[in-house]
Formats: C-alpha cells, structure tokens, sequence
C-alpha cells in the first residue's frame, strides 16, 4: 500500500512539472539546437537553406563589425556589472542595518519602480533627459554650473556612457532585492557577537555580511553578466546601435543580420558564438567563486 502511494506521489510530481519541460524544451533546448543547424547553413527565408559547412563562422572571423560589437559589449559589461552589484549590495546593506521601518520598504520599492518601467517608456524618458540641446534637463543643470551642452547619444565617447548608466539605474533595484533578501536570512547572533568582540559596521560587513552572501552574489554577478552581453531592447531603442556603431552591442549586430539582412544563417553563428562567450565567462566565474570559497 505505501509503494503504491509512494508510486502514485512520485508519477504525481512528474505530472506537474511536464508543463514546464515542455515549454523549456520547446522555447529554449529545441531552438538551440536548430540554431546551431542553421549556423552551418545560408539561409536568408526566401529559399530553403544551403549547408555551407564552417562558412560562416569564417566570415565571423574577418568581419570587423563582430569585433566592434564585441568590445562595445565587452565594455558595457565591464561598467555595468561591477557597479551595479556594488550600489545594490551597499543599498541593500544600510537598508538592512538601518532602516528595517516603512522608509526602507518605501525606498525598496521606488527602487524597483524602474525594473518594472516599460524599457520603451525608459528610452523615452531618459532620451528627453539626455537631449542634446541646451534645453535639455541634464544640459540645463550643466548649464548652471557653466559647462557646455553635451550631446550625450549624439557622441560616440559619451553615448555607450550614458547607456551604461542607464542600464545601471534600471538594474540596481532587481540586484538590490536579491541581496536585501539574502540578508534578512543571516542570523542577528553573528552580528551581536561580532559586536561583543568590538567589531564596528565596517568589520562586521566585510568578515560576516560578504561572506555569508557568497552564494547570492554568484547569482548577481551571473545573471547581470548574461543580461549584459544580452543586452538589446535598451540600445535598439534610445540609440539605434549609434552613432555610427558606437553603441552596436553583439545581439544587435544578430538582430541586424537576421531582419534587416536577412541573413539568418551567418546570424545563427554569430548567436552561437555568442552562447559561447557567455558560456566561458559563466564556467570562469564559477571557478574564480569556487577558490574564493
């Protein structure tokens, strides 16, 4: 009578979680799968595709325009990562150990007011924000202080700048949740110890807060690498990929290949290229963590 209970729980367990491996099947292994097909093929919609064998990938190799994407990318994540998980794990320190009352929840939620914000709405906003002219809202303060206007999207030295910034500002409050939760879950004896041997906020943070949040800050600084070199909806819409190319990020340049040029099989290895990047740095952070560890 219990195997059979036990039977029916565990056929019962598969039943419920079917839903989801379809759907990851069918939206993510699949797709992968035929897109390293297509890596291999020219493809371009309108006829059926043409093995080409590693023709593409060749091409990737002498096209300059993948290694621009690539260090625009490259430096993007560089800027955003680092400091994004520093001011959301800061932030979500001093809200910990401070403000556990209705100010810190209020301060978490306006926070995360922007991870929800449409990113066609952010674009928006903060393309008016970041105008051009001397009106602008960001050139007019500078104005009060007598610098000159800055065309902020409009220069190739300024526009990957003020994209990073942005992503910076979207992104801390996701990040800043993630660490504030890990924190709560820290046990107040470790602090009241650390405090009966003398250790003030400072020590207490870098020998029981960081270490305790090893785990959680592998995540962050994860996910915040893979949402950088996936970065898209942000560029395509406040920048356009420009000026010139200075703000072509890789899944643009992807995006541009496979609807603009209809080249969907040269677009199919650039992608695969892309997974493997991603791929590498994930494995090599894993193991930085690991020895840290």
């Amino acid at each position: 009578m219990k195997r059979t209970k036990l039977k029916w729980q565990s056929a019962s367990a598969y039943f419920f979680i079917l839903p989801s491996f379809l759907l990851l099947l069918m939206f993510h292994v699949i797709p992968i799968f035929m897109t390293a097909g297509y890596s291999f093929t020219d493809y371009n919609v309108l006829q059926a595709p043409e093995f080409v064998g590693l023709s593409n990938y060749k091409d990737i190799l002498k096209d300059p325009y993948i290694v621009s994407s690539l260090i625009n990318t490259g430096i993007y994540t560089i800027i955003v990562v680092p400091i994004q998980t520093i001011l959301s794990l800061v932030i979500a320190y001093i809200l910990a150990r401070l403000f556990r009352n209705r100010f810190g929840n209020l301060v978490r939620s306006a926070m995360f007011i922007p991870v929800i914000t449409s990113m066609v709405l952010t674009a928006a906003v903060w393309r008016l924000l970041l105008s051009g002219n001397p009106e602008g809202v960001i050139n007019s303060i500078a104005g009060v202080f007598g610098i000159d206007a800055v065309n902020w999207l409009g220069n190739r030295w300024t526009a990957l700048f003020s994209v990073c910034v942005i992503a910076i500002w979207k992104n801390v409050g996701y990040f800043l949740v993630i660490f504030y939760a890990g924190m709560m879950d820290i046990p107040t004896s470790l602090y009241e110890a650390a405090r009966v041997d003398g250790a003030g906020n400072m020590r207490q943070f870098f020998s029981i807060t960081l270490p305790m949040l090893k785990p959680i800050t592998y995540l962050v600084v994860t996910l915040g690498t893979i949402w950088s070199f996936q970065v898209f909806d942000l560029v395509y819409t406040l920048t356009g990929g420009g000026p010139g190319r200075a703000t072509t990020t890789l899944v643009l340049t992807i995006y541009n290949s496979a609807f603009k040029n209809y080249q969907m099989g040269y677009a199919s290895a650039v992608s695969m290229l892309l997974l493997a990047v991603v791929l590498v740095i994930s494995f090599l952070q894993k193991v930085v963590f690991r020895e840290k560890d």
